[in-house]
């Protein structure tokens, strides 16, 4: 066990304490000028949070599967550091679900909300529950879990975080050394709901139907009857650009 997170090298990270939200400070760091693969965490005795700065060279909705290459990081690192029965999957809007359960999410902001512009910065943020919102009545939400609840109290944040970057960073390297097949082959294993009728909001907008699959970007198929519509990852972007 750590103290401190490992980082592999080209980041570097930057602790928080106290309840600063690192999803907002990395994008401010990126605002103001910050060099490609700063981690900005937040170890907090019941959630982890972070958030890490990207510095993409290509347009916004080809920029957009970085958010993916997350996710999978994400469940690659705790599918590593988990017991084996502990199972991981990913909600194409970020959710993070953990034995069927909701247990977090994905986040992403970036410089633009336009897609025919290249972002100067991309930022994608994690929020892990690590306790019960209130132990003193457990099952009060079975929707919902955290690491303690999975036979994850052993996890170490630190270790976790580490764990995240890393193979965060080897996806992000495989989709530029070979596309992004490999990222489809990987995330459709993981993901919830393909082929299912959903139903969800994004800030105002709700949206309903079968989800049958994703374009090559990862946009969201949603066949509402005969209709089948689009909805780019960049709609998940957070804030206003």
């Amino acid at each position: 066990m750590t103290s401190t997170p490992q980082f592999p090298p080209l980041f570097e990270g930057m602790e928080l304490t106290g309840m600063t939200d690192p999803f907002a400070k990395a994008q401010l760091q990126a605002t103001v000028g910050c060099d490609a693969g700063l981690v900005v965490y937040n170890m907090a005795a019941d959630q982890l949070r972070a958030a890490i700065v990207f510095a993409p060279e290509v347009g916004l909705e080809q920029a957009m599967p970085v958010l993916v290459c997350c996710a999978i990081g994400f469940q690659n690192a705790l599918g590593a550091l988990a017991p084996p029965e502990v199972g991981v999957h990913l909600d194409w809007n970020g959710g993070l679900y953990v034995n069927g359960a909701s247990c977090g999410r994905i986040q992403v902001a970036a410089s633009t909300h336009d897609s025919g512009e290249d972002p100067d910065w991309m930022v994608v943020g994690l929020e892990l529950p690590l306790l019960p919102i209130d132990p003193n009545t457990p099952g009060n939400a079975p929707d919902q879990t955290c690491l303690f609840e999975e036979g994850c109290v052993d996890i170490a944040s630190e270790d976790l975080l580490s764990a995240w970057v890393r193979h965060t960073l080897v996806w992000i390297n495989r989709m530029e050394d070979s596309g992004l097949k490999p990222l489809h082959d990987e995330w459709r294993g993981l993901a919830k709901n393909v082929g299912e009728d959903v139903s969800f909001s994004i800030g105002d907008t709700h949206y309903e139907g079968v989800f049958v699959g994703v374009d090559e970007h990862f946009g969201m198929l949603l066949r509402d009857g005969n209709e089948t519509r689009l909805i780019p990852l960049s709609t998940l972007l957070q804030g206003a650009a």
